[in-house]
């Protein structure tokens, strides 16, 4: 939340200062300057140096691309940015470019940047005398009858000038005559009418036709002349002139009216009769512009159109008009028409300077700078500028309708990489005209997004035993930005753990994140690790980030079971021993054995191969204990030979194979035989045997007595000798210490713990069954071993 109010604070202080900077640009640019020129100069007239009236020097107007805008009316103008010289391209007609307008000023704008800077300043162009007098009728026909007094005033046709101010038409003369002197009267608009004044009276009879020769004279250096023919027709009398109902007509005419409108209707009247009563209405004192614009009905007195007004181009016309009758008696009259202003005209934009590429992250920066016009008036010339709001930019003001078009915020490339903007000008004008101008802007990209990988941790498996160079996975991470600043490179990061030489496990592919491994890999010896990946771009300055890999080593069944009891490289064989009274599912011993692999590839069965008398052992296929199947009768042998398999669950099986010696006694006072004796071949002579069971038996029946106390002692001395660990010999061979920490797999399982002690002098085993871990296990475990019923033990066998 604090964040966010500093944020505010921050915003206020850049639209303070913004505002400022705009104030200040506005101030600059308030002082007119206003420069001089005559028409018709030629091309490459030096107008004014600028370095003085813009402050600046050479070096520094170079450097901020000065610029100079002609709004409206085109002024062809030329900057030198080496010498700030403001030079013509072209000759200037100021009759084209202000018409009657006096004094004749056209305005520019110069335009500096870096930063935004606009002067204002006008060009006057000075008239020069380049244009003579003219009359539009080279002949002026008057009708004057006879009886006119002396002092009668006849209105002339007057000339047309195109310079204003002293080259204007100044004064007009007349040629010597004794009927008529020139008079001059002042028109409303400002302009001097001649005028023929009858000094005497005339006399058909005497002169029928009088020629003048009329000069119109500017007040040029040299003064320029052009000259009219006055032709006065005497007519007989006729007292009475047409008179008009209004001196003045006023009347306003939308600019839209078509052609043939009726702009106003004039009546004048006549007291005379016949021809001296007929009236005839025309335009007089017409300039050119006024008979292109109007036509008068010579028999009704309407004024109409033409063609089509502007008021943009003119606002008022100044109609005379002379109704004359058929005696020649004329009188005069005039008409006001106001061109009435209609929003015809759209706003107009004007393109100053313009910005397409822009970076992101790059609040406050100008886009465009343009000016809006119209040429409507009042309401229909008021203009309001907008945009999109939903688009990240500003219009900001400026003086004379300039307007500056900058970002409002910094851009996201990654959010919108380009902005359409849509500048709308809007007048106020019935109905509403508007204007749209769209700006293209592309947002250029700044290394400012971090890549990311696809998944925050990967896990790869791998099979162990895997050839070297092995692929196997791939890392990927995107960059929202683009260009080589979304140009990803992987790379393998230190790790801290020293003992694991992880350059030569791993590698990594930098341009597309393939990892490999590096030579085989070995399950028992490693069975996962883990190091961290970085991924970085090659933006400036460059970004990176990093995801975790961990490597799980797949197991293969590349070990074969290894049997802890009983061993088989052991310098003297094992013997179990058989009681003859044993009953069916009696445990003779449990073969034990272990997998260094894991999974299935650990899940080890049991099963005979091989034995001396079918069918009187079976194994359990799961745990690998050997019992009894039935019985023992008289006819089986006294020693077996057993031959087991030991295999694994793995693809393909691995397996490993065991010899038991199984010894059957009539009990455990019966002496024991020699143990180099009983690892002896069953293939030996059975004579031998059979003296040594004669004798065993005779030393019994006479020394009965002697056999009890020697048992006693025996067993007593088993014990002791179990007790301590001297006692008892330790197998010989290699115990990897692996393989006594294994899971559920295998033979050796949680739930009990074994002691294995062979007796070197006896020859017999003494397999102990320790307290189980699980109370349950045991119970059950017990409950199966006091069952007469061996049917489920049978059920494990495989034959």
């Amino acid at each position: 939340m604090e964040s966010g109010e500093e944020r505010e604070r921050v915003l206020k202080k850049r639209q303070v200062l913004l505002f400022f900077v705009l104030l200040g640009i506005a101030q600059a640019g308030s002082t007119l300057r206003r420069y001089s020129v005559e028409e018709e100069a030629g091309n490459g007239l030096l107008v004014a140096n600028l370095l003085k009236d813009l402050g600046l020097e050479v070096e520094e107007l170079a450097a901020r691309g000065p610029r100079v805008i002609s709004k409206g009316k085109k002024l062809n103008l030329e900057f030198n940015r080496q010498t700030g010289d403001l030079l013509l391209r072209e000759k200037l007609d100021r009759e084209e470019l202000c018409g009657p307008v006096e004094p004749c000023v056209v305005p520019f704008q110069m335009l500096l940047g870096n930063p935004l800077q606009i002067f204002q300043a006008e060009l006057q162009v000075r008239d020069i005398n380049d244009h003579s007098p003219i009359f539009l009728d080279k002949e002026i026909i008057l009708k004057i009858s006879e009886m006119t007094a002396s002092g009668t005033t006849f209105l002339i046709e007057q000339a047309q000038d195109l310079d204003v101010g002293s080259n204007g038409l100044q004064t007009y003369t007349i040629s010597p005559n004794f009927y008529f002197r020139l008079k001059l009267q002042d028109s409303p608009d400002g302009t001097v009418l001649p005028q023929l004044v009858l000094d005497k009276v005339l006399d058909r009879e005497k002169q029928s036709e009088i020629r003048l020769i009329l000069t119109a004279i500017d007040g040029g250096s040299p003064p320029r002349s052009g000259t009219a023919l006055v032709l006065v027709e005497v007519l007989d009398i006729n007292d009475n002139a047409p008179t008009f109902s209004k001196f003045r007509y006023e009347v306003q005419v939308p600019e839209n009216s078509p052609v043939g409108f009726q702009v106003a209707t004039v009546f004048a009247r006549d007291l005379d009769i016949g021809d001296n009563g007929q009236i005839a209405y025309a335009l007089s004192q017409a300039s050119e512009d006024i008979r292109k614009t109007f036509r008068m009905n010579a028999t009704t007195g309407e004024i109409l159109l033409a063609k089509t007004l502007d008021f943009e181009s003119i606002q008022t016309y100044t109609v005379y008009v002379q109704a004359t009758d058929g005696g020649g008696l004329s009188g005069s009259s005039v008409v006001i028409v106001q061109v009435m202003d209609l929003n015809d005209n759209p706003p107009e934009l004007t393109m100053s300077t313009v910005t397409n590429h822009i970076p992101e992250n790059s609040p406050e920066t100008i886009i465009a700078v343009f000016s809006v016009a119209d040429p409507d008036s009042g309401d229909n010339g008021k203009m309001v500028c907008s945009i999109p709001e939903d688009l990240p930019f500003i219009l900001k003001p400026s003086l004379e309708n300039f307007y500056t078009l900058m970002t409002n915020t910094a851009l996201d490339r990654e959010t919108k990489s380009q902005y359409n903007i849509t500048i709308t000008i809007t007048d106020l004008g019935t109905p509403r005209l508007t204007t749209q101008h769209t700006i293209t802007v592309e947002v250029s990209d700044v290394n400012d997004n971090v890549p990311a990988f696809t998944q925050s941790s990967y896990t790869l498996f791998v099979h162990e035993n895997n050839s070297p160079a092995l692929h196997i996975g791939t890392i990927s991470a995107t960059d929202s930005d683009s260009g080589s600043n979304a140009h990803i490179t992987y790379s393998l990061l230190p790790t801290h753990d020293t003992q694991l030489p992880l350059s030569s496990l791993i590698s990594i592919n930098a341009d597309n994140g393939q990892l490999f491994a590096l030579r085989a890999l070995d399950y028992e010896a490693l069975q996962s690790f883990e190091f961290r990946v970085g991924a970085t771009d090659q933006g400036s300055p460059a970004l990176s980030s990093q995801a975790l890999v961990r490597v799980l080593v797949l197991d293969a069944n590349d070990n074969a079971p290894f049997v802890l009891y009983p061993l088989q490289n052991a310098s003297a064989l094992c013997t179990e021993l058989l009681p003859r009274a044993a009953e069916p599912g009696y445990l003779v011993t449990k073969v034990v054995a272990v997998d260094r692999d894991s999974g299935q590839n650990a899940w080890l069965s049991f099963q005979l191969l091989k034995v001396t008398e079918p069918g009187l052992f079976s194994v359990w296929a799961h745990n690998g204990e050997v019992r009894t199947s039935r019985l023992l009768s008289e006819r089986d042998a006294p020693k077996h030979r057993l031959l087991l398999l030991v295999k694994d669950n793995g693809d393909p099986p691995r397996s490993a194979s065991v010899t038991l010696h199984v010894l059957v006694v009539d009990g455990f006072s019966q002496p024991y035989l020699p143990l180099p004796e009983v690892a002896r071949d069953s293939t030996q002579d059975e004579d031998s045997l059979t003296l040594y069971l004669v004798i065993a038996l005779a030393s019994v029946s006479s020394l009965f007595l002697l056999s009890v106390l020697m048992f006693v002692g025996v067993r007593l001395c088993r014990r002791a000798k179990a007790a301590s660990l001297g006692a008892c010999s330790v197998p010989e061979g290699h115990f990897p210490g692996h393989l006594v920490d294994v899971s559920s797999t295998g033979t050796l399982s949680q739930s009990y713990q074994y002691e294995v002690c062979l007796t070197g002098d006896s020859g017999t085993t003494d397999f102990k069954f320790l307290k189980p871990i699980f109370p349950n296990f045991l119970l059950q475990s017990s409950e199966r071993q006091n069952d007469p019923n061996t049917n489920y033990r049978n059920s494990f066998e495989i034959s």
